[in-house]
């Protein structure tokens, strides 16, 4: 249980709650210390993936979950805007590569696509690879051929988060189950696109919840090749606008879970960053995190903008990262 990764290291698919728990439950230094040596062995050191995630088509979400500004169910104020353009797209990847990211994400708030709004999204795919930037898109859950399409458009990554643990899945969303977030990864798989699938924390579960979450993906029969942990952004008119604020503390023990639990998978620092101090970061840096998002907006949400990122990257002595495929990670390790 309490292995340190090496070179040599074996992928493990059969962690235990026990196994979870303990580990995440250890002393701060000690479980920070583990992950930052898992990560260095498996990881350059002191570099960071900068990605840039667009909102592709905003608002007016039939689903429920209660974290989301996006839903029809919550009163926000937001504009609710249809499918953006494809030369918008264009513009916003090239202004990506200006500001130094490799990858580009594209968000639509949808239940799932339609037949037409897959055709649609693969010529952004194919847009955003022609720039040389590795392709992502989150467009919720996928009916049977889908996957193959996007696969087809070349896309890289397909982001479907589990959100949180199985238990505690009924108390933030109604509109799905938990086995249809299953269901879209087993799709993606398939299809052969790699996987993007995290969570949130920060929204009333515990760190019971927060372990199973990681343990649930760790034990997938492929661990996600990127796993962004995102912190609540807390939104003014949704059911969660008002929750306790998480100790920042435990979003550290989280990516550290998640960089021992799966050693050769991006951990992503995503949502929550304009709310963290320079020195939470660093901590999360140092527990495994090897990725953000770039600009001052994240879907619908505060990002703490290129420029303040640039002087805290700097300051670090982090740098972007070389271009370096899982495949070859994982040829590296075995």
């Amino acid at each position: 249980m309490n292995k340190i990764y090496n070179n040599n290291s074996i992928l493990r698919h059969n962690w235990s709650i026990e196994e979870a728990k303990a580990i995440i439950d250890q002393p701060l230094l000690d479980l920070v210390y583990q992950a930052q040596t898992i990560h260095r062995s498996n990881f350059p050191k002191n570099e960071i993936q900068k990605s840039k995630l667009l909102s592709i088509k905003t608002g007016s979400c039939p689903e429920d979950c209660s974290y989301c500004s996006q839903s029809a169910h919550h009163n926000v104020d937001l504009k609710k805007e249809p499918l953006i353009s494809l030369e918008e797209v264009v513009h916003a990847a090239e202004d990506a590569v200006k500001e130094g990211a490799t990858r580009f994400c594209m968000g639509a708030a949808w239940r799932g696509p339609t037949d037409r709004n897959i055709d649609q999204v693969c010529e952004m795919v194919e847009a955003v690879n022609n720039l040389g930037l590795e392709s992502c898109v989150t467009l919720g859950m996928l009916k049977d051929g889908h996957a193959e399409k996007l696969a087809s458009a070349g896309l890289n990554y397909y982001n479907h988060n589990i959100d949180t643990s199985e238990e505690f899945y009924n108390s933030i969303i109604t509109t799905r189950n938990f086995s249809d977030r299953i269901d879209t990864l087993g799709k993606v798989r398939n299809a052969g696109v790699k996987v993007c699938s995290g969570g949130i924390i920060g929204m009333g579960e515990t760190r019971y919840d927060r372990s199973e979450m990681l343990r649930t993906l760790s034990n997938l029969e492929q661990h996600p090749e990127s796993v962004p942990i995102n912190m609540l952004i807390r939104i003014p008119g949704t059911p969660l606008g008002n929750v306790e604020p998480l100790s920042h503390i435990e979003l550290v023990r989280t990516i550290a879970l998640a960089r021992i639990l799966m050693p050769l998978s991006t951990v992503r620092l995503s949502a929550g960053r304009a709310e963290m101090s320079d020195s939470t970061q660093a901590l999360c840096f140092l527990a495994g995190a090897s990725s953000i998002f770039l600009g001052d907006v994240l879907l619908t949400a505060d990002n703490p903008g290129t420029d303040k990122d640039s002087k805290m990257l700097d300051d670090f002595g982090l740098k972007g990262e070389t271009k370096i495929t899982f495949k070859e990670v994982i040829k590296e390790v075995s």
